[in-house]
């Protein structure tokens, strides 16, 4: 029963590559030229610029930004400090053939030994409290060992015929302790990983590619005023610190035992209520992000609604031109003027 401004919030899943797609094709239609398959073997950084080696190639720019993953390389070579909380479970992402599905519940199960998610048949997420040991390990996750664990957790002896994938994963949650050193920058899992559960990593990453972009961009073009680059780890990096928060505040809800089933009890009556469930919502899906930028306006700082104008015209269609937007609603002569001063770097 959340309550969030605006037409257009909602919760989406969709598959990586999907999203891989669109991604790359915006990016490629903006003029940036993508290219795969070449692993950063080294780079040096001077006051002026950059050089990556990369794919038996070097590459000089003015400045390197890390998105490569939560293992960067970009972040071991630039000297970055990653440091957090090890992990409790190994998570397994599997697509399986059940030889007697009736024996596994649908949708999520919290068991005295770990959790699973039957989003639908075959398609299994999984919670093992080893501590991460078997992710660590580097063993592949075999049929023998998916079934294994199954069974351990939903206390069935169901049957698993065939295995079409299985990934593993942790609630590792690490931080880097500053995103730029120098010329080079940090955005991403590169900077910050945690649980994938609940997706936030998505919203979180995008969020750090949008208030870097625009950054890097006047800077590169001699219009940044002084600090304007380093206010990209001020406001992004109390982001992530609350995100990883959130990561081992929803593990904590799922470790087997009694305290972690009284506060799921709590957690559940929260939910239930509209301000409740709203505040998560808006935590969770990375739209109630709030900057501190000084104005005495209450809604300073925070992420303006999608709302949709008299013509139809919605808040996102305005910015996907990449240029800032300043909506005036009464006719404002000292907007106006702020408009003429900022000549076409407004819309």
């Amino acid at each position: 029963p959340y309550r969030l401004p605006g037409s257009t919030e909602t919760s989406l899943i969709s598959e990586l590559e999907e999203l891989e797609t669109v991604l790359t094709r915006r990016a490629e239609a903006l003029g940036v030229v993508v290219e795969r398959g070449l692993a950063i073997t080294g780079l040096q950084q001077t006051a002026d610029g950059v050089t990556v080696q990369a794919g038996g190639h070097s590459f000089g720019a003015q400045w390197l930004v890390g998105c490569d993953g939560g293992r960067s390389v970009v972040r071991k070579l630039g000297g970055f400090d990653f440091t957090g909380t090890e992990p409790e479970f190994t998570g397994y992402t599997t697509q399986v053939d059940i030889a007697d599905p009736e024996k596994l519940r649908p949708g999520r199960n919290l068991t005295e030994a770990g959790m699973y998610l039957q989003s639908q048949p075959g398609y299994l997420v999984l919670q093992d409290f080893d501590g991460g040991a078997f992710h660590s390990s580097g063993q592949p996750a075999t049929l023998a060992h998916v079934q294994a664990v199954l069974r351990r957790i939903s206390g069935t002896d169901v049957a698993i015929s065939a295995l079409h994938l299985a990934t593993t994963w942790t609630d590792r949650a690490r931080q880097a302790s500053t995103y730029r050193h120098g010329r080079v920058l940090l955005a991403g899992d590169a900077a910050h990983i945690h649980s994938p559960l609940g997706g936030q990593g998505l919203n979180l990453g995008l969020g750090d590619a949008l208030n870097l972009g625009w950054k890097l961009a006047t800077t590169i073009r001699g219009q940044a005023p002084a600090g304007l680059l380093d206010s990209y780890t001020t406001e992004r990096h109390p982001i992530g610190a609350q995100v990883l928060e959130w990561s081992r505040a929803q593990v904590a809800l799922m470790r087997p035992g009694p305290p972690a089933r009284a506060l799921q009890a709590i957690v559940r009556d929260l939910l239930n209520t509209r301000d409740g469930a709203t505040y998560v919502a808006g935590r969770v899906w990375g739209i109630a992000t709030h900057y501190d930028l000084g104005g005495a306006h209450p809604l300073t700082g925070y992420r303006v609604p999608n709302f949709e104008l008299e013509d139809g015209t919605t808040v996102g269609k305005l910015l996907r031109k990449g240029h800032g937007v300043l909506l005036d609603f009464d006719a404002n002569a000292s907007l106006q003027t702020l408009a003429n001063e900022l000549g076409d770097q407004l819309k």
